[in-house]
């Protein structure tokens, strides 16, 4: 599956729901069901600053490809991460780059966010692209 068939599904398993608390009570079951970080990993290299909660993205490069694990001590801050490492998991550097995710704003994830929780998530896009970025550079 590509990145943007990917992007699709999640846009797909968002639209049903007619109103943000809706949404977020399914974004928040969803981060229930997402593995946690394990501990190791919970350390301040891998911390997303800018977010109230705590946030942490771990990152690897497997196989030429990026994979991203997250955690956090707040439902919905897992909840739209994990949406996000899903997206840019399994998938080549260029197409973490190239690919934004304007598609949170599309299913109204975004704009019913605090200013708080969009700046984490901000700095989840910038934390995964410069990875990638990274990547690409050490080939």
């Amino acid at each position: 599956m590509s990145i943007e068939e990917k992007r699709d599904r999640i846009v797909e398993e968002l639209m049903p729901f007619e109103d943000h608390f809706e949404r977020f009570a399914y974004i928040i079951d969803r981060a229930k069901g997402h593995p946690p970080l394990a501990e190791e990993y919970k350390i301040d290299a891998f911390l997303i600053e800018g977010c109230l909660s705590q946030l942490w993205i771990f990152p690897e490069f497997k196989e030429g490809k990026c994979v991203f694990h997250t955690d956090s001590d707040a439902a919905i801050t897992k909840g739209t991460a994990a949406l996000l490492c899903e997206l840019y998991s399994d998938e080549t550097p260029e197409d973490v780059i190239g690919l934004e995710p304007d598609f949170l704003a599309e299913v109204g994830i975004t704009q019913h966010l605090s200013p708080n929780r969009r700046n984490g998530l901000t700095n989840v896009r910038k934390r995964i692209k410069a990875y990638a970025e990274l990547c690409l550079e050490n080939g």
